[in-house]
């Protein structure tokens, strides 16, 4: 690792690296739920008979909802200790996420969600070094179609 950096080789052989598949079903009733509790009242999202006279034919999902996973986990649960036994830090702030928006996603849907680490960078902030790390998940649907994309930043120090 270079002199005082947070990036040991170890953490630098990790980027490019895809972590284990998770699968999502997007189901209706979890659409309605979700668009309800964040409060968008889109009749594409909570109205199944006016959902299904539309282009679409079947609710959509809101923006960033994948639906669930099949098994327990979501697509970062094990990223973090991953980067820890690589030699991160242990402290972890969320540095938020983006998202590019592809095919749209809803009702009866199956997305595979496959995880990469993008990149890992540093800088000096406030808390002293810190750690950047860039998470690209690519959710395919059952089509084999790429629906979104988004990318996580884990800030580490």
């Amino acid at each position: 690792m270079a002199e005082g950096s947070l990036i040991t080789d170890e953490l630098r052989k990790l980027i490019g690296v895809t972590l284990e598949t998770i699968v999502f079903k997007v189901e209706e009733g979890a659409i309605q739920r979700y668009a309800q509790a964040i409060g968008d009242s889109n009749p594409l999202y909570n109205d199944p008979d006016f959902a299904s006279k539309t282009k679409y034919g079947r609710l959509l999902a809101p923006p960033g909802f994948t639906g669930w996973p099949v098994k327990a986990g979501r697509p970062t649960d094990k990223l973090f200790e991953f980067l820890v036994k690589g030699g991160a830090p242990p402290r972890l702030l969320d540095g938020g996420v983006e998202f590019e928006f592809i095919e749209p996603v809803g009702a009866g849907d199956v997305l595979t969600a496959t995880t990469k680490i993008a990149n890992i960078t540093e800088r000096e902030t406030r808390l002293g070094k810190t750690m950047f790390t860039t998470v690209e998940i690519t959710f395919v649907n059952q089509k084999g179609d790429v629906a979104l994309k988004s990318w996580s930043t884990l800030i580490q120090f």
